[in-house]
C-alpha cells in the first residue's frame, strides 16, 4: 500500500479524533487572520494612524496574539498524539519504522493545516469586517467599512503558520521517537499521577498554599500605600511569586487531601456519585495541578489586564472632566474671541469667572495621624495649591460658606484621592511670599472646577477661601504664573458640533503662552471637554479593543484546554460507564456526579482566578479610572458566562459518552 493511501485511509479511521485537532487549527489562524487583515483595512488604518502608540499596540498584540495560539496549537497536538498513541504502537508492531510513522503523520499534519489555514482564512476575512465594525464603533467613529482583502496579511499569515507547522512536526517527531514501544499502549492513562496515600506534610503545604495566596491578597492591598516602604518592583515580584505558587500548593495538595478526607468521613460508604467526582479529582491531581495553576493564572491575568483597560475606557468622560471642567476653558482672558463668536452664532452659554492665587503648602498635613509613619517624608513635602475665593466658588455651590481662616479643599480626586486619603477639620500651614496663615479645613469635596492645566494634572487640590483672606494672599504671593481661569457651559449641547468648529477657528493649535512673575514664558497646550474626550476615546479605544481581543484569545485558549482535557478523560472513563450501566446505574445518576466533576474543573479555576484579578485590579485602579464596580462586574460577567458555555459542552460531551457506553 502506497504512503498516500495510507494517509487517506489513516484520516478517515481517525476523523472522530481529528475534528478535535482540526478545530483547534481552524480557530487559530482565523483569530490570527482576522486581526493582522483588521490592521490593514483602510478605515481602521485611517484612525489608528492618527496615534503612533495605537500602531506599537497593534503590533504588541500581534505577537502576544501569536504566542497564545502557539501554546494553544501545541496542546492541542501533544493531546492529539497522546489518543493516537496506541495506533502508533500499532503501526510499530507491524514492521513499520518510526522514520515512516513520522513521514505518515508529517502528510496528515500537512494536509490538515493547509485546510485549517484555507478554512480559517475564509472565516477570519468575513469575522475581520465585524471587528472593524465593533473597533470603530468603540471610537465612536462614523464610517461604512467595507470587506477588504489584504494580501500584505495573507503573506504574514502564511508565513507564521508555516512557522507554526514546522513546530507541530518537530514536536511530533520528538514525542514519537523518544518513547518506547511498551509506553505508546499504555501513554493515554499515564498522565495523571495516581495518589495511593495522603500524609500529614500533604496537609501542611496545602494549608501553605492557602497562606502563600492571602499573603499575595494583603500584600496587594499595601502595594500602592504611601507608608509601603521597599522597592515597587520586588514587591509586585513577590506577590506574583507567592500567589502562582501558593495556587499550584492549592490544585496539588489542598484539593486531594480535602477529597480524601471527605471519601474517609463517608467510611467507605461511597455513592457512585462521590465514585464519579470526588475520586477522579482526588487521583488526578499532580498532572492537573499543573495545568489548572496554568489556567487559573492566565484567567487571572487577562481578566485583570482587560478590566483595567475597560475602567479606562468607562472613565474616558471623567478623566476629560477632570481636565477641563466645562464645555471650554479660558485661561488668563485669553481666547476672548471664542465668546463673541459664541454670540454671533447666537449659541448661548453661562460662564464662572474664577480669580485664582497660588500658595505653598504641604497637602500631606491634613492624612490623618495614625496613617502617617514617622520618617516619610510625604508629609511635610510643599507644593504649589491655588486658592480662590468664596464669592466665585458660589456660581457654582451656592451654598458654599467659609468664614476667618476656614478653608474647603476642592477638587481633590482621582488616583490623589484615593492613594492620600485626607481629613477634614484639620489645620494646615500654608505660605504667600512672606506671608504664612493657618487654613483650618471645614471640608473636603471632589468634584473638579479648575482645568487640570492650573493644577499640574487632575485631581490636583484647590483651596476655596473667604474674599478677604484671599484679597490678603494676593498682596503678598507674586510666584504663579495663572491669575484666571473663566470656565465657559453650553446651555444646549444641540451647539456642541457648531460651538467645537468655531472653538477650533479660534485658538488655532491650542497652544497658550503664559509668562510668570520671574519673566519665563511657559507655554500650555489647551484643548475642549469635548476634544479631550474624544482624544481619550480613540486612544482609550483602541487599548480596550486589543485588550479584549487578546482577553478573548486566552479565554478561549483556556476554557478549550478543559474542555479537550475533559473529552480525552471522558473517553479514558468510557469502559467504567459501560460496567455501571451494565449493573443498572441510570444515565441520570451518573450524570449528577459528572456535573459534580464539571462544576469542579470549570467553576474552581474560574473562581480563584477571579480572585486574582479582582485583588490585583484593586490594588492600583484607580490609576486608570475613576469607576470600578461596573466595569469589573461587567468583565466578570462575560468570562463567566464563556466559561460557563464551556461547561456545558463539557457536560454534553459527557452525556454523548454514556449514552453510547451501553
Amino acid at each position: 500500500m502506497s504512503l498516500s493511501k495510507l494517509v487517506l485511509r489513516s484520516m478517515k479511521k481517525n476523523m472522530k479524533h481529528y475534528y478535535l485537532y482540526f478545530f483547534a487549527l481552524i480557530f487559530s489562524v482565523t483569530l490570527y487572520f482576522s486581526f493582522v487583515t483588521l490592521q490593514n483595512n483602510p478605515e481602521v488604518l485611517s484612525t489608528v494612524q492618527q496615534s503612533g502608540t495605537a500602531t506599537a499596540g497593534f503590533e504588541a498584540a500581534t505577537y502576544m496574539l501569536y504566542f497564545i495560539i502557539l501554546f494553544f496549537v501545541l496542546y492541542a497536538n501533544h493531546l492529539f498524539m497522546k489518543r493516537r498513541s496506541k495506533e502508533v504502537g500499532l503501526y510499530q508492531l507491524i514492521g513499520m519504522t518510526k522514520g515512516l510513522i513520522v513521514r505518515l503523520l508529517a502528510v496528515e499534519s500537512i494536509l490538515l493545516f493547509v485546510g485549517a489555514v484555507v478554512l480559517g482564512m475564509l472565516a477570519g476575512f468575513f469575522s475581520s469586517r465585524l471587528f472593524a465594525m465593533i473597533l470603530l464603533r468603540i471610537l465612536e467613529k462614523e464610517t461604512f467599512v467595507a470587506m477588504t482583502f489584504s494580501t500584505e496579511a495573507l503573506q504574514q499569515s502564511i508565513v507564521v503558520f508555516a512557522i507554526l507547522l514546522v513546530i507541530v512536526l518537530v514536536q511530533m517527531a520528538w514525542m514519537i521517537y523518544r518513547v518506547s514501544l511498551l509506553s505508546l499502549f499504555s501513554a493515554a492513562k499515564q498522565a495523571d499521577e495516581r495518589v495511593k496515600r495522603f500524609s500529614p506534610l500533604q496537609m501542611v503545604i496545602g494549608f501553605l498554599g492557602l497562606v502563600l495566596i492571602l499573603y499575595g491578597y494583603y500584600a496587594s492591598t499595601k502595594l500602592f500605600d504611601i507608608n509601603n516602604s521597599g522597592n515597587l518592583f520586588l514587591n509586585m515580584i513577590i506577590i506574583l511569586a507567592s500567589t502562582i505558587g501558593g495556587t499550584f500548593l492549592v490544585f496539588r495538595f489542598s484539593v486531594a487531601f480535602i477529597m480524601n478526607s471527605i471519601r474517609l468521613k463517608k467510611n467507605g460508604h461511597l455513592s457512585v456519585h462521590d465514585v464519579l467526582a470526588l475520586t477522579p479529582i482526588m487521583h488526578r491531581m499532580k498532572s492537573n495541578a499543573k495545568s489548572l495553576t496554568l489556567i487559573t493564572v492566565l484567567t487571572g491575568v487577562s481578566l485583570g489586564i482587560a478590566t483595567l483597560a475597560y475602567i479606562s475606557y468607562y472613565s474616558s468622560e471623567a478623566h476629560a472632566h477632570s481636565s477641563v471642567p466645562g464645555d471650554y476653558i479660558l485661561l488668563e482672558d485669553n481666547d476672548q474671541d471664542f465668546l463673541k463668536k459664541l454670540k454671533e452664532n447666537n449659541i448661548a452659554y453661562n460662564k464662572i469667572d474664577y480669580r485664582l492665587q497660588g500658595v505653598t503648602a504641604a497637602v500631606g498635613q491634613l492624612i490623618p495621624e495614625e496613617d502617617q509613619q514617622e520618617g516619610n517624608p510625604f508629609y511635610s513635602m510643599e507644593g504649589t495649591i491655588y486658592t480662590i475665593p468664596l464669592s466665585d466658588y458660589q456660581q457654582r455651590v451656592p451654598e458654599a460658606s467659609v468664614s476667618g481662616n476656614e478653608a474647603i479643599l476642592t477638587n481633590y480626586g482621582g488616583y490623589m484621592e484615593a492613594m492620600f486619603k485626607l481629613e477634614k477639620d484639620r489645620d494646615i500651614v500654608v505660605s504667600a511670599g512672606e506671608l504664612e496663615e493657618t487654613f483650618h479645613v471645614v471640608d473636603i469635596q471632589k468634584e473638579s472646577i479648575i482645568s487640570g492645566i492650573v493644577t499640574g494634572g487632575p485631581g490636583g487640590p484647590i483651596f476655596v477661601v473667604s474674599d478677604e483672606v484671599f484679597e490678603k494672599l494676593a498682596t503678598k504671593s507674586d510666584l504663579f504664573q495663572f491669575h484666571k481661569q473663566t470656565t465657559i457651559m453650553l446651555k444646549s449641547k444641540s451647539d456642541i458640533e457648531l460651538a467645537e468648529k468655531l472653538y477650533k477657528q479660534t485658538i488655532g493649535s491650542g497652544v497658550i503662552s503664559v509668562r510668570d512673575s520671574e519673566g519665563r514664558t511657559m507655554k500650555y497646550t489647551q484643548t475642549s471637554y469635548e476634544g479631550e474626550r474624544q482624544e481619550n476615546i480613540e486612544t482609550l479605544g483602541i487599548t480596550i479593543f486589543t485588550t479584549a481581543f487578546l482577553a478573548l484569545a486566552f479565554l478561549m485558549t483556556t476554557g478549550s484546554i478543559l474542555y479537550f482535557k475533559q473529552m480525552s478523560e471522558a473517553e479514558e472513563e468510557r469502559a467504567s460507564y459501560t460496567i455501571l450501566r451494565k449493573i443498572g446505574f441510570a444515565e441520570k445518576d451518573i450524570m449528577r456526579g459528572i456535573y459534580m466533576k464539571q462544576a469542579f474543573n470549570f467553576g474552581v479555576p474560574l473562581i480563584i482566578g477571579l480572585l486574582h484579578s479582582y485583588f490585583a485590579v484593586k490594588s492600583g485602579w484607580f490609576f486608570f479610572g475613576t469607576e470600578l464596580t461596573t466595569p469589573l462586574w461587567i468583565a466578570m460577567g462575560c468570562y463567566i458566562a464563556l466559561y460557563a458555555i464551556f461547561a456545558v459542552l463539557s457536560i454534553g460531551y459527557y452525556k454523548k459518552v454514556i449514552r453510547e457506553s451501553l
